[in-house]
């Protein structure tokens, strides 16, 4: 147990570019992806230079202690490919909305109207960073606020003739 925890920890301490390089991996499945855009997704460099390939290759050794009961890495002509144990498919499960606000988005989704010391806290952000997240949706019409000063309160915008963007209606049965 005390071994996971370490492995599930350091993975999480470089969290970003292990979770970026398990993402290509797992949309390029059954194929490989090459090691230029392995690169380009875990450290978000244009050019690759020996430094990010010895990088790549620490980076690839941690996730495949990470996932080595779940799968293997291995390394092709090109690059990497990822190799299930004991499943016969790879299936990459991402967040609805992806940009860079998303999880306040989430919080705000259900029509409740959030402060923004609050949704902070929810989000384990400082407040002004959240303040400036918030503004920044409500320039591309994505939030919208009510209230003055401490008594300001953000949500999502409602959609005429619904109480909250969780009764939208679903996709009708087919027969």
């Amino acid at each position: 147990m005390e071994a996971r925890r370490r492995i599930v920890s350091r993975t999480v301490a470089g969290g970003g570019r292990s979770f970026a390089l398990a993402r290509a991996l797992g949309e390029a499945w059954p194929g490989d992806v090459p090691r230029g855009t392995l690169i380009t997704r875990a450290f978000r460099a244009k050019h690759a230079d020996e430094s990010h390939r010895a990088r790549l290759r620490v980076e690839i050794g941690r996730l495949r202690a990470t996932l080595r009961t779940l799968a293997g890495v291995s390394a092709t002509k090109r690059g990497f490919a990822l190799v299930p144990r004991g499943a016969r498919e790879i299936v990459v499960l991402a967040r609805p909305v992806e940009e860079e606000h998303a999880a306040a988005l989430a919080f705000l989704a259900d029509g409740e109207s959030w402060s923004s010391s609050a949704l902070a806290l929810a989000l384990g952000a400082s407040q002004r960073t959240v303040q400036r997240a918030l503004d920044q949706l409500a320039r591309a019409g994505k939030v919208q606020s009510y209230g003055h000063a401490r008594a300001r309160r953000w949500t999502t915008p409602l959609v005429p003739g619904f109480t909250t963007t969780l009764l939208l209606p679903g996709p009708l049965p087919s027969d």
